[in-house]
Formats: structure tokens, sequence, C-alpha cells
């Protein structure tokens, strides 16, 4: 008998739905850890911001 991962999935009448997203790297079955900031995993060491990269400046032309 498997023990439930608590947190990891949704319960939905008879349907689960993940509530974490699978490492890209590793692939289906490895979660990605939810920090404040980034998403990691503690497998591979993967790890992804969560806040959108700030937009660079464009040189004045002169």
């Amino acid at each position: 008998m498997a023990k439930a991962r608590v947190g990891l999935y949704d319960v939905d009448g008879e349907t689960l739905r993940r509530t974490h997203l699978a490492c890209p790297k590793c692939g289906p079955g490895t979660f990605l850890a939810e920090h404040e900031d980034r998403r990691s995993c503690g497998r591979c060491g993967y790890s992804e911001s969560k806040t959108k990269p700030a937009a660079k400046a464009k040189p004045a032309k002169a």
C-alpha cells in the first residue's frame, strides 16, 4: 500500500489533480517544491523563478 503525499494531489470526486508541477528534467513523478519566490527540484537541483524577469532598458539613441 502506497502512502499518499499530503498536499501534492487534490481530490475532486473520483479524480486526482496535481497541485505541484513536475520537474522538466526528472519527468513525471518528481514534483517541484513550492517556495516563496521559486520552484525547485530536490532530486536534480533544477530551479525556476516565479517572478517575471525585469525588462531590459533599451539604450537611448544619441
